[in-house]
């Protein structure tokens, strides 16, 4: 999957940062994570998201929501919810969230 960065956001917005551990390609992750991300497109205020992943398995993803309610209403998500606890008994080995409000934002783009 060919991935564009997230770009020309107005701030204020938010930003919620996984970062994790787990093996390559674990059973039924990729078919969640197909699943996730139509979910999370449907919830309002969000803007987007960048992911990338290194060969020995740790990974970041950063969503970006434009304000706090979309941010919960995605938190809350009963698939998410449900894909997290799995997450945590199946998948990963370890992982972190961090949330943040990004009050300035820029970027550069070649061509």
């Amino acid at each position: 999957m060919t991935q564009k960065l997230v770009a020309g956001l107005e701030p204020p917005y938010y930003t919620a940062v996984f970062t994790s551990l787990r093996p390559d390609a674990p059973e039924g992750y990729a078919e969640t994570l197909a699943d996730l991300r139509e979910r999370v497109a449907a919830v309002p205020g969000f803007l987007g998201y960048e992911s990338a992943r290194t060969p020995g398995g740790i990974g970041i993803t950063v969503a970006y929501f434009r304000d706090l309610e979309a941010l919960d209403a995605w938190r809350l998500d009963a698939a998410h919810t449900a894909a997290k606890e799995h997450g945590r008994e199946h998948w990963y080995e370890a992982y972190s969230v961090h949330i943040g409000k990004v009050e300035r934002s820029y970027g550069f783009a070649r061509g």
